[in-house]
């Protein structure tokens, strides 16, 4: 694994509604992480790479998020715009180890 990155525990799944989203703060960039309605977790960085839309603030459909300003659907596990849309709003590595949440982020990532 890349040196500049670390797993972070960041929450508990049950901390994340299901169909919903946290989002971490402290880097660069905010980073989203999603619950889906089956548990599954995702996280992106909170930008939807149309016009910038928080996708945190989005609905949680299946595997994928709807942007809240002009309904972009991003899917979850690539970060990509789907349909006819191009853009990527950036993944970020996570997982889910004994009922808590560890997302990759940067060493930089707040500090």
């Amino acid at each position: 694994m890349d040196q500049s990155l670390r797993w972070t525990d960041v929450a508990a799944v049950e901390d994340i509604p299901r169909q919903g989203s946290r989002v971490i703060t402290g880097g660069a960039d905010p980073v989203a992480v999603f619950r889906t309605h089956d548990d599954q977790i995702f996280a992106l960085i909170d930008r939807c790479p149309h016009k910038g839309g928080p996708l945190s603030q989005g609905i949680v459909h299946g595997a994928s998020v709807t942007c809240p300003l002009h309904n972009w659907v991003i899917d979850l596990a690539t970060a990509e715009a789907t349909g006819p849309d191009e853009g990527c709003s950036g993944h970020v590595p996570a997982r889910v180890e004994r009922g808590r949440v560890l997302v990759c982020l940067p060493q930089s990532f707040g500090g």
